[in-house]
């Protein structure tokens, strides 16, 4: 009994020893050489409900959140809910097992400050953005600590959440936005208003604000600096894209890539983002860009439509690169997850329509507007538009006339209109406005809308020959305001082509000439920018001239003939040849033109020769034989080219009289029946 005792007071010591250690460990943040010690007091004393929870805390410190949750799952005899909820609830929120950590948060006895400040994220992560909201108004109300700070930022995310997600108009916190995470949590609520102006202002303060805070570390670098900036200026890139500056947004956007950031959720939203630049052009740097969305964890740093974002992008990328069945893969797995989502269908039926599949898309956008009642009217739109691409305008036209919601728009009506009107259907176009203004008859009467269709429609009705059905709508138009001289003066104008008596009458209505002036002034009117006619500016009159312009005011002036210009050669001694004017054939000293010419032989024998070289050595031609004309660089040449008409100039003697009987012999020849 001796010895065991000794034994059981060893043991003791020992354990107290290894407990100094665990808390020196503990101080120090060395919580790997912490556990080591805690494994041995729990080699002494398994259950331990200290030194378990010692190690809990030890593996969660080092990141083993895993392992850590199978510590405490392994005791639960020993670890209870009340005991050890947080650490539990905080192990699965960090393994993304949010829907359990909310249950043990829940299912905790005493709601301490750490398991609210965790179920706050966990809300968050669940974006039930509501309750999240009311949590931390609670925190930040029932709580005094160094913390503060960190709440008010949260509070603000989710402020900034409900807005750009849920559209809902943000409160006014009244946060003093004293530091950048602040300022671009404001500035993000900012953009889901829409007011994109003012979000780049408070980013660009955000920017400021976190240059400052972190140059004041002087262990921090320009590239820390950058890192941390990286988010801010996504963001900026995002409003700039927005505004349609694609050109600076991409520049922005690739900046920050070429940073590579450790968030792989900007890097997924960056990417995307630059997917949706380039559309269906430089698909191959999209290809390269869409691996950065499919990175490890996205699916935990990201909202639920960002992720439903992304897929889409990748349906549409699959789609623009001929990739049909990745297309058809990836809308129906996007259908699946949300039915009621009007883009998977809308991707379905585009990829149908570049497979030349046209009434297939149609059935198919069809079938989701039966079962979607909600959705029909902009799958409707698309099935019109389908329609008009296969040319079937008429049956495009009755599919938006069937958008009980959209009959009676402006919009809807003119469209309706002019489709009609293309096809010749006057009747129902005319049917299409009648039935708009009914309704606004029964439900706005006193609508501009509803008085701007009458006249329209009347319009419509003069234009197209209707003018007994023009005159009720102009009558209607006048009656509503007796003073409209607008409308009265149409009215006349359609009664005089029907009923001039009755223009006659109504005519009586038209106030007087002199009520009717205007104070006018016509040379401003005349020399307006709009004018059709401008009259120029009179130039300064003298003496006589001055005089006509005010004597003959009436007679049209007569404008200067301009000098003629005489030719080079003119010379005023020589008496110009009186037949000029005549063509060259008509004048008497015309010989006609002279035939029998024969060309230069230019180009032609040998390569190389020339016909200076080819009568020289022609035999037949000797010495005793007179040349007929002079050759060429001679001085005879030169000499008799002024006095002497060549040879070839020359007509051949009997050639006239030899050619005439040469026609009359073959005229003979002609009447013995050739």
């Amino acid at each position: 009994m001796a010895a065991a005792a000794a034994a059981g007071g060893a043991g003791a010591a020992a354990a107290a020893a290894l407990w100094s250690e665990v808390n020196r460990c503990g101080q120090n943040g060395d919580f790997a050489r912490a556990l080591k010690s805690v494994n041995k007091i729990l080699q002494i004393s398994k259950d331990d409900v200290t030194a378990l929870q010692c190690k809990v805390v030890c593996l969660i410190q080092n990141g083993n959140f895993k392992e850590a949750l199978g510590v405490i799952n392994t005791h639960t005899k020993v670890l209870t809910s009340d005991i050890i909820a947080f650490e539990k609830a905080y192990c699965e929120y960090r393994l993304n097992r949010i829907e359990n950590a909310l249950k043990t948060i829940q299912s905790a006895s005493q709601q301490t400050d750490k398991l609210k400040e965790l179920y706050g994220q966990v809300l968050y992560r669940l974006e039930r953005y509501d309750d999240c909201l009311a949590a931390y108004r609670d925190l930040i109300r029932n709580s005094q600590d160094e913390y503060e700070e960190e709440r008010k930022t949260n509070l603000s995310a989710v402020v900034a959440a409900q807005s750009t997600w849920e559209k809902v108009m943000p409160e006014d916190l009244g946060l003093r936005e004293a530091t950048y995470e602040l300022c671009y949590n404001s500035a993000c609520a900012l953009i889901g208003q829409g007011k994109l102006n003012e979000a780049m202002r408070k980013l660009q303060k955000a920017e400021e604000l976190c240059r400052q805070s972190l140059s004041e570390d002087s262990d921090v670098t320009e590239e820390d600096i950058e890192a941390e900036l990286a988010i801010i200026h996504g963001q900026m890139a995002y409003i700039m894209q927005l505004q349609g500056r694609t050109e600076d947004a991409l520049q922005l956007y690739n900046q920050i890539i070429k940073l590579k950031p450790t968030d792989v959720g900007l890097l997924a939203v960056i990417a995307n983002n630059i997917i949706t630049i380039n559309k269906d052009q430089n698909v191959f740097d999209s290809k390269k860009k869409v691996k950065l969305t499919n990175a490890e964890g996205v699916e935990h740093k990201l909202s639920k439509k960002q992720l439903q974002a992304i897929e889409f992008n990748k349906a549409l990328l699959a789609m623009y690169t001929n990739q049909a069945d990745q297309c058809r893969k990836l809308s129906a797995s996007l259908q699946s997850q949300s039915p009621e989502h009007l883009l998977p269908v809308l991707i379905q039926a585009a990829q149908l329509c570049r497979e030349k599949q046209h009434a297939k898309a149609v059935g198919l956008l069809q079938d989701f507007a039966d079962q979607h009642p909600a959705s029909a009217a902009e799958i409707k739109l698309t099935m019109a538009q389908l329609k008009i691409a296969q040319g079937s305008v008429t049956k495009a036209c009755m599919i938006l006339r069937s958008i009980e919601e959209l009959q009676h728009k402006p919009g809807m009506v003119s469209a309706l209109v002019t489709m009609y009107s293309h096809e010749e259907d006057i009747d129902s176009a005319i049917e299409v406005f009648t039935q708009a203004i009914q309704w606004y008859q029964q439900f706005q009467p006193k609508s501009p809308v509803h008085l701007s269709l009458i006249r329209e429609a009347a319009n419509f009705k003069l234009k197209h020959g209707r003018k007994k059905e023009a005159i009720s709508d102009l009558e209607e138009l006048w009656k509503q305001n007796p003073k409209d001289v607008h409308t009265l003066a149409q009215l006349i104008s359609a009664y005089s082509l029907v009923d001039p008596e009755k223009a006659k009458v109504l005519s009586k209505h038209l106030p007087s000439s002199d009520t009717m002036s205007l104070k006018v002034d016509v040379d401003a009117l005349e020399n307006s920018h709009g004018a059709t006619y401008v009259r120029k500016k009179a130039g300064k009159l003298t003496g006589d001239n001055q005089q006509k312009e005010q004597g003959q005011g009436d007679v049209k002036k007569k404008k200067k003939k301009k000098k003629g210009k005489l030719p080079k050669n003119y010379d005023p001694k020589v008496t110009p040849d009186p037949e000029r004017w005549l063509p060259m054939r008509e004048r008497s000293y015309y010989r006609g033109r002279k035939k029998g010419k024969k060309k230069d032989q230019v180009g032609k024998g040998t390569q190389g020769s020339t016909t200076a070289g080819s009568s020289e050595l022609d035999a037949s031609r000797t010495a005793s034989s007179p040349p007929t004309s002079p050759r060429p660089g001679s001085a005879a040449a030169v000499s008799a080219t002024s006095n002497v008409i060549p040879p070839r100039h020359q007509k051949p003697a009997g050639a006239p009289a030899t050619k005439k009987k040469q026609q009359q012999k073959k005229k003979k020849g002609a009447k013995g029946g050739w």
